[in-house]
């Protein structure tokens, strides 16, 4: 038996050692490791869309509007705008919700039609009314448009509260 033989030989017990895959094992592994990924991605996306859908369900459900529900939604407000006043901003997005809470599921919205307010429902209806009623008189102004828009389609709308415009 050749010197290289025997290398050769010696390679191929090292290379059949369990520890040590094949290229069609390594390939094998990257494939189930892939996969692992995707269905992680699944779940992830499949229990965002749950937690969305449980979102919608709860902001379609108006709340009620006592002097003390009033004053906690106030005073929070104001400790946001503080803030991002000191950041030297002129806008804070102060809600957040699904576009199925609108009656057009925000196409008013995305494409700045006027009334758009009309298409909204349920605690968004309630902070734009919050807004008309109490901070617009004070001078504040109330944008709202898409801030995320999955697989290319309008997603979520932001409401902006906006102040000191020049």
């Amino acid at each position: 038996m050749s010197e290289t033989e025997k290398i050769s030989g010696a390679a191929q017990r090292q290379l059949g050692d369990e520890s040590f895959m094949s290229a069609s094992d390594l390939r094998g592994y990257m494939d189930k490791v892939a996969t692992a990924r995707a269905n992680e991605m699944v779940e992830a996306m499949d229990k965002a869309d749950r937690a969305r859908e449980e979102l919608a369900k709860t902001l379609a459900e108006p709340i009620e509007v006592t002097p003390q529900k009033l004053e906690e939604i106030t005073q929070s407000l104001l400790v946001k705008l503080r803030a991002a006043a000191e950041r030297g901003e002129t806008e804070l997005m102060v809600m957040r919700f699904p576009n199925s809470l609108c009656t057009d599921q925000g196409r008013a919205i995305n494409n700045t039609l006027q009334g758009w307010p009309d298409t909204l429902t349920g605690r968004p209806r309630q902070a734009y009314e919050l807004w008309r009623d109490r901070l617009k008189p004070a001078g504040f102004g109330l944008a709202a448009m898409i801030v995320d828009w999955p697989k290319g389609m309008p997603g979520d709308v932001g409401l902006f509260l906006t102040w000191g415009g020049r």
